[in-house]
């Protein structure tokens, strides 16, 4: 198969439907993670402050499981299932290694370099998957899981949207600005869906719901600075950054091998001499797979 094929694979068909639940759900998980400035830009709705953020959190895994559901009916086969598991069962191995000391996160470049092979489907699932197994090796189960789930979702997800054809050192810069850029942003959306709880009252980076959304928004970005940006975030940027560049292109190597062979989506056929080949599911070629 051709490096461009190889590329193009997509373990986890993406279908019109499945694209418009996916694009419906992360608009309202993108809400549920900015309630308090939402809560902010209605100060009459005073009955329902206490009440939003803990609906939220019973929201979200339904809206995590409804997407889940669409992208795996049907949209995944018994060979990119097993992928699945396998690097949701390493991402889970390798969070405990950072531990979250001074924001060393080792879960996130497997993500971003997996997405980017196997697509944006797959990258989505990965992310939820990979947060959740980790989680439960590290008894990290709480409200904040289905947050973590959805944000780890949209890394794999961009991973995969970004331009199939850049390769080489270029791609590796790409993928290692990509990986510090989703290291801010995974922090940003973190911090902000907890941030009214995190300092109470009477501070100026404390939460205010009678304050307006500019004012709000000011205070959570100079919280965000001052107690996650210059520490835990940057931490995470550097070790994503660090890691796409020293261990990248090997782990791309042998990700694009495993599309090679597993020829996801395509049925298995032998051609005249009897080689068992396989077609690539966006490209229609057909490929040796055992080479």
């Amino acid at each position: 198969m051709s490096d461009t094929a190889t590329l193009d694979v997509r373990a986890v068909r993406v279908g019109p439907r499945s694209a418009s639940v996916l694009a419906v759900a992360s608009l309202a998980g993108l809400l549920m993670f900015c309630w308090p400035l939402i809560d902010a830009a209605e100060p009459t709705a005073v009955a329902h402050r206490s009440d939003a953020p803990f609906l939220f959190m019973a929201v979200l895994p339904i809206v995590v499981a409804i997407v889940l559901a669409e992208l795996l009916d049907g949209g995944m086969d018994a060979k990119a299932l097993a992928m699945l598991g396998v690097l949701s069962a390493i991402n889970a191995a390798l969070r405990p290694l950072g531990g979250g000391t001074g924001g060393i996160e080792t879960v996130f470049f497997v993500l971003v370099l997996a997405g980017r092979v196997f697509g944006a489907g797959f990258g989505f699932v990965l992310g939820c998957t990979s947060l959740f197994a980790s989680a439960l090796l590290t008894a990290g189960v709480g409200p904040w899981l289905p947050f973590q789930m959805l944000a780890s979702a949209w890394i794999g997800l961009g991973a995969g949207l970004l331009p199939r054809r850049v390769r080489g050192r270029v791609e590796i810069a790409m993928l290692a600005a990509y990986g510090v850029v989703v290291a801010y942003a995974f922090g940003f959306l973190m911090n902000l869906y907890f941030w009214p709880f995190a300092l109470g009252e009477g501070t100026d980076l404390s939460y205010d719901s009678s304050l307006s959304v500019v004012d709000n928004l000011h205070r959570f970005v100079e919280y965000t600075v001052l107690t996650s940006t210059l520490g835990w975030d940057t931490g995470r940027a550097l070790t994503n950054a660090v890691a796409i560049v020293v261990v990248g292109p090997a782990v791309l190597a042998v990700l694009r091998r495993a599309t090679r062979r597993a020829s996801f989506g395509a049925p298995v056929t032998f051609d005249d001499r009897g080689d068992r080949v396989g077609g690539d599911r966006d490209t229609g070629v057909a490929t040796p797979v055992d080479a």
